[in-house]
């Protein structure tokens, strides 16, 4: 029987084979999958290494932010204190909250995917090692490099959300901000780069049979976790391209006497920033899932429950951004339809919660723990769900707004809904990468000093929240009733300090990184990451027939150890993983993977360093670092591609699947889409921010330039996407293995040429009609946008060059070329893009 992909169904009849395998296959696969040492180390791609490297990082941040903390509340505990300067205070709240949100809270669950993903999916590593490896390394040195600042008395100071006009050069003149600003830059990068690793890995490279229905609810979490990022982030990065570009160029997008609007920085900045919430919320959901199934040892209580919910909260998580501006002045209709989404996001977390205290209750507990971080987990978000419904209620926010209530809100729903699901995982998951587990009894004071901490740390704030002490004051006068209270809270802070370092100390005492002769499933879990694994992950992917196949085939891990199941030995003597369909998990063809590479640490350290240079005005070194982190990039690139003499490939029991495929099918295909949605994303919520402005001041905006001269950049455009969509036919015209000259690439620099014609002649015409940027938002605004299209006109002409090399050096030989296939698709959306930002410009005014 076959499938509509065409996979026959029967042949899953002939697993797990017991026949023999022949002697030597493992001993090849280490060979293979083997790792540098020493300083090579520093090069390695494999998930098991960057992903450890990922959380270690992550954790260090951790660690920063709440050093951070303790500092404030020294300087909290009393009134009048003098243990921090006001602009030192400032420094450290923005620090604080900007380590903890970006540094911290979305690479610590991202890494965490990275580590534990493969395994769960048994696929040999994810799609895209060197991508992986990258997002890591620009997050380490930028990130450190970031946190520095602080040591230099740079470190931004206008807080986490870095509202303007505080933020303008008349009030921060400065270099603080932009380290923010910039500085943010490659963080962001560096997620998104992690966040299309987890679609198209968990998409494309689980185990055959692994339904979507089959997958274990972490995957599904990250799954739309990734896909928040995709959306959310381009809107923030978009925010702080445009505040750079108001204070390095005096470009008035947040002016109103230019027609701009400070407000117009809030939408964008919680158009990302409230999804981040629950950005950060449902991977730990998902490991909450999946370990509330272990500690009660029954299957998870309403399993697709759990998936609707996840999906439901992402959804409604972008309808409720302007639930941080009830005070802002805005509609009633307007602050009526988010005051209801704000109560109605609470519906799938609540429902989540409930499926965990009916698997508790349907089970046998076993008091581990993580048994008792789950269960302070779902308290202690629980108190900060109630108290986000009620600042959800417009009366009532605007009573305690910018107060300290809505500090103790955040950090119960931040730390009951991540760090605590976060401490429960590392004693949980330690067996895969440690070869002893964590202490048990260290573990319970870990647990009790946190628990009771966070209660006498942030319960009180809640008082004096309304009692009236805002929110990012340094210091507030004796004898207003506060006294007592900050000083319980700063005793708290301490507590929970002293848990964490008990922590580090089990952590010195019993952790021992390993990737082979681990502690192993301690605590029972049914999944795929408890098979026996090496570098390579498991010695064979099984077929999955269940969500805990541990579970109901207690003979799985001897099998899968034994080379019983798919892809038992390397069929190509290189590095390789399964594809399989992204719905029903069956496989489709056969990946090549890269192996360890210097040029992924390059790239990452020269995109930090272009960032780093843009903010303290090195120019000249920022134009070299960004040349350099792109030859890094195209050098590693140049290796992905590689055509070899074998198309097939037997995964097992005589399944012989394809080698490389490109278009709908291929994982690249997958991913370029993804960066595409991030990119479209970016010119949506630029256009959102035209028009906007527009609706705020139309007054100061000027008409279009000429219809005819519209016209003609609509026809470069277009002439540019056939060009586009023309090249990649000429290459799938040939038969395999026939050199097609040099049309393809000839046609996409053609292509790209296109787009900058259309580029120029589009710029040239709006200063022909009056526009300049520095004059009005909307001059600022449709530079900008113009500004964007030529960073991917540039991009375009980058490719179209690199490809025009490949053919050269005949490596265009086949009708499925993967370079070909990405540069095609890029430029037809670069200019399908700029196509519809000219026209909304253009005809808006008309």
């Amino acid at each position: 029987m076959k499938s509509e992909t065409g996979f026959d169904h029967d042949l899953y009849r002939l697993f797990p084979t017991h026949r023999p395998r022949p002697d030597g296959e493992v001993e090849e696969l280490e060979r293979i999958w083997d790792n540098p040492k020493g300083w090579g180390l520093l090069t390695v791609v494999n998930n098991n290494y960057v992903g450890f490297f990922y959380v270690a990082t992550a954790f260090l941040f951790f660690l920063l932010a709440g050093i951070l903390a303790l500092g404030m509340r020294v300087q909290l505990a009393a009134p009048l204190q003098e243990f921090l300067p006001q602009e030192t205070y400032n420094q450290f709240f923005t620090m604080h909250g900007t380590v903890m949100m970006f540094l911290f809270a979305v690479p610590m669950v991202e890494a965490i995917g990275i580590m534990l993903l493969p395994q769960m999916l048994a696929a040999r590593d994810l799609p895209f090692p060197r991508l992986s490896a990258y997002a890591f390394w620009a997050y380490f040195v930028g990130g450190l490099c970031f946190f520095a600042s602080l040591f230099v008395g740079l470190a931004p100071d206008g807080g986490w959300f870095m509202y303007p006009p505080l933020t303008s050069i008349a009030y921060s003149p400065g270099i603080n901000t932009d380290f923010w600003l910039l500085g943010i830059g490659f963080i962001e990068i560096s997620a998104i780069a992690g966040a299309i690793e987890i679609i198209v890995g968990v998409l494309r490279t689980r185990a055959p049979g692994m339904t979507l229905d089959r997958m274990p609810m972490f995957a599904w979490a990250m799954l739309v976790f990734a896909v928040m990022i995709v959306i959310a982030f381009p809107s923030v990065i978009l925010g702080t391209l445009l505040l750079e570009l108001e204070r390095a160029f005096n470009w008035p997008f947040f002016d109103p006497a230019r027609g701009g609007d400070p407000l117009l920085w809030q939408h964008l900045f919680w158009f990302f920033g409230h999804p981040e919430v629950y950005i950060i919320f449902l991977p730990a959901a998902g490991l909450m899932s999946m370990m509330v199934a272990t500690v009660a040892r029954t299957p998870l209580v309403g399993y697709r429950l759990n998936v609707l919910a996840l999906v439901a909260t992402g959804f409604i998580s972008f309808g409720v951004w302007a639930h941080h501006m009830f005070t802002t002045d805005m509609p009633r209709v307007s602050a009526g339809y988010f005051s209801a989404a704000s109560m109605a996001v609470s519906l799938p977390a609540g429902i989540q919660v409930f499926c965990w205290i009916a698997t508790l209750a349907a089970g046998r507990i076993r008091w581990s723990v993580p048994a008792l971080f789950i269960v302070g987990s779902v308290l202690i978000f629980v108190m900060g769900g109630l108290t986000g419904v009620m600042v959800g209620m417009v009366p009532f926010d605007w009573q305690v707004h910018d107060t300290y209530f809505i500090v103790a809100h955040l950090h119960y729903v931040l730390l009951g809904g991540m760090v605590f699901p976060m401490f429960a995982a590392f004693y949980y998951w330690n067996g895969m990468t440690s070869r002893n587990p964590l202490s048990e009894r260290l573990g319970r004071w870990v647990f009790w000093l946190m628990f009771t901490g966070l209660h006498v740390t942030f319960l009180p704030m809640h008082l004096t929240g309304f009692m009236g002490m805002p929110r990012r004051v340094y210091t507030y006068l004796p004898d207003r009733g506060l006294d007592l209270l900050n000083l319980v809270s700063t005793i708290g802070a301490f507590t929970i300090a002293a848990g964490v370092l008990l922590f580090l100390l089990d952590l010195a005492r019993n952790f021992r990184f390993t990737t082979d002769h681990d502690a192993g499933n301690v605590y029972g879990g049914g999944t795929l990451e408890w098979l026996p694994t090496g570098m390579y992950s498991t010695r064979s992917i099984p077929l999955v027939r269940s969500r805990e196949p541990l579970w109901d085939d207690p003979a799985i891990c001897d099998d899968v150890a034994e080379g019983r199941y798919f892809l038992p030995n390397s069929a190509t003597g290189l590095r390789e993983t399964i594809i399989t369909s992204p719905v029903n998990a069956e496989p489709q063809y056969l990946q090549l993977m890269p192996g360890p590479s210097p040029w992924p640490i390059g790239a990452a350290a020269f995109t930090a360093f272009f960032f780093l240079s843009l903010t303290v005005q090195a120019y000249a070194f920022a134009w070299f670092s960004g040349v350099v982190a792109t030859v890094c990039v195209l050098r590693w690139l140049w290796e992905t591609d590689r055509p070899i003499a074998q198309k097939e490939a037997d995964i097992g029991a005589g399944i012989v699947v394809p080698i490389s495929v490109t278009g709908p099918r291929g994982h690249g295909w997958w991913a370029l889409n993804t960066l595409m949605v991030v990119m479209g994303m970016i010119a949506v919520m630029g256009g959102f921010s035209y028009l906007y402005l527009y609706g705020i001041h139309p007054e100061v905006w000027i008409d279009a330039p000429p219809l005819g001269q519209t016209a003609l950049v609509a026809a470069l455009l277009a002439g540019a996407m056939i060009a586009a969509r023309l090249a990649r036919y000429l290459l799938s015209r040939h038969e395999a293995g026939v050199f097609p000259g040099q049309g393809p690439w000839l046609t996409a620099t053609a292509s790209a040429a296109l787009i900058v014609g259309a580029l120029y002649l589009d710029m040239t015409g709006w200063q022909a009609a009056g526009l300049a940027p520095a004059d009005s938002a909307q001059g600022a605004t449709v530079f900008a946008m113009l500004a964007y299209q030529a960073c991917l006109a540039a991009v375009g002409v980058v490719m179209a060059l690199y490809l025009g090399l490949r053919s050269g050096r005949g490596l265009l030989t086949t009708p499925a070329n993967v370079t070909m296939d990405v540069v095609g698709r890029f430029l037809f959306f670069a200019a399908a893009q700029g196509l519809a930002l000219s026209l909304l410009m253009r005809t808006i005014p008309g």
